[in-house]
């Protein structure tokens, strides 16, 4: 007869990237290194993200100059990692966006970005 006390012994080496699931209805599911799906509405916004930072970089710098560029780079890293730029980063660049609207005119990826936001 078995000893009620003996219990099975579980060892778990380096578990770090795995998924595994304990118990008589656990489930796992992994998504270990896959990107979030992106439709083309946040494909062009993030490519036009990006060149606004790029041509951010190619004029005299100012303090609203670095909050656009700090916005922008929230928004980029939201969209890279959900696959979508929220409603409330949406309307905190839409403002940004037009609090410089002398930049809008001298940077035409600044216009694209805008024009991506809708109204």
């Amino acid at each position: 007869m078995a000893d009620p006390h003996d219990e099975p012994v579980v060892t778990l080496g380096n578990v770090s990237g795995s998924t595994f699931a304990i118990g008589s209805h656990a489930r796992a599911v992994s998504h270990h290194g896959t990107a979030p799906a992106r439709d083309e509405a946040a494909e062009q916004l993030l490519a036009a993200v990006r060149e606004l930072r790029a041509d951010l970089t190619r004029v005299r710098g100012t303090d609203q100059t670095a909050a656009l560029d700090a916005e922008l780079a929230g928004t980029e890293e939201e969209i890279t990692a959900t696959g979508q730029a929220g409603p409330t980063r949406r309307e905190r660049l839409r403002a940004l966006l037009a609090d410089s609207q002398s930049l809008l005119n001298v940077l035409a990826s600044a216009g694209t970005v805008a024009g991506l936001l809708g109204r």
